[in-house]
């Protein structure tokens, strides 16, 4: 997988679109979209290649079996962060570096509590009032915007 901008996983995503959009986002992004199953549809979903356009086969996407089989295929010193309501700290107070994992959870539960407890120190969230969650698009969006903002500002003045 190419290691040039940011890496996006979505865990068990459900919903096609989202997906597809989020695919749109990494391809935009030179980012690299991470699956882990079981996905909420198939990767042949009509929804799914329609909120892709016509991009989604040049997207870099792969597909895990597990959270642990995308770690396990990672060099050590990889950086995860955990995206959740649950956290403290706020997105905009990481220093992101590229190759840097963002992780989101499903729709409509969000990343499972063994995973968020076994990597507290690496939590992060939206702050937002007035709403309990965001569409998963519009979250990895905020996220690896910010991302890739940090980058393009530490190239331009070092």
């Amino acid at each position: 997988m190419d290691q040039s901008g940011f890496n996006v996983v979505l865990v068990e995503p459900e919903i096609p679109p989202n997906t597809g959009n989020v695919g749109r986002l990494c391809l935009a992004t030179g980012s690299t979209l991470h699956l882990v199953k079981p996905l909420g549809f198939s990767m042949e979903d009509r929804q799914l290649k329609r909120a892709g356009l016509d991009y989604w086969d040049e997207v870099d996407v792969g597909t895990w079996d597990s959270f642990k089989e995308l770690q396990s295929a990672q060099t050590s010193g990889v950086r995860y962060f955990f995206l959740t309501t649950k956290a403290g700290r706020a997105y905009y107070d990481v220093k992101f570096h590229r190759g840097d994992f963002l992780v989101f959870g499903r729709e409509t539960k969000g990343l499972p509590e063994p995973l968020l407890e076994a990597n507290i120190d690496n939590c992060i969230t939206i702050p937002m009032g007035g709403t309990r969650s965001l569409n998963l698009a519009t979250a990895v969006a905020i996220v690896l915007f910010e991302a890739v903002r940090q980058q393009r500002l530490d190239k331009k003045w070092g």
